[in-house]
């Protein structure tokens, strides 16, 4: 990882900005150890990356005042469409307006169940 990128680094998680980013400071939170999914961690790794998407939420939050949401989450396997397969979970700023009908969230990782 290029250090220029990390725009936050702890012991245990280091977070840098999505290089495909869903909206404008999508962010990843990736463990310093090699595990392939959230569920390989141990539990201070969890504990650090609950600290560290909290603290990233406040750094998103003072930066853009339109961030209105987010949505959190991880592809654990390549079925689920996990294709670096390093653990990185996703926090995504969402503003309002930016799509039409967000009901439903993170269910439209299968299109038709978005909607119910």
């Amino acid at each position: 990882m290029e250090p220029d990128r990390i725009v936050d680094k702890h012991e245990l998680f280091y977070a840098i900005r999505d290089g495909y980013p869903v909206t404008r400071l999508h962010t990843l939170l990736i463990p310093t150890r090699h595990v392939e999914t959230y569920f390989d961690l141990d539990e201070k790794e969890i504990e650090a990356l609950d600290t560290m998407l909290k603290s990233q939420r406040q750094k998103i939050l003072a930066e853009d005042q339109e961030v209105s949401g987010f949505n959190v989450g991880y592809n654990a396997g390549r079925t689920a469409g996990q294709t670096v397969m390093h653990c990185h979970i996703h926090l995504i700023p969402r503003r309002h307006g930016d799509m039409e009908h967000p009901e439903g969230g993170v269910r439209g990782v299968i299109p038709e169940k978005q909607k119910y």
